[in-house]
């Protein structure tokens, strides 16, 4: 999935977790929010290097 939807459901999936007291589901959501974190840093980069090499 791309960036923002996985931040996206991070988040939702955090959230219903706090809400229900399900810590796995929290933390599911905390690692898809990483996720997209990650590859929104993964493209800001490839856009670095080809910027770099142009």
């Amino acid at each position: 999935m791309g960036e923002m939807t996985d931040k996206s459901k991070g988040r939702i999936k955090q959230a219903v977790g706090d809400l229900t007291g399900n810590e796995k589901l929290k933390r599911e959501g905390e690692r898809d929010e990483l996720r997209g974190q990650v590859k929104g840093a993964v493209k800001d980069v490839k856009r670095a290097i080809k910027k770099a090499v142009k």
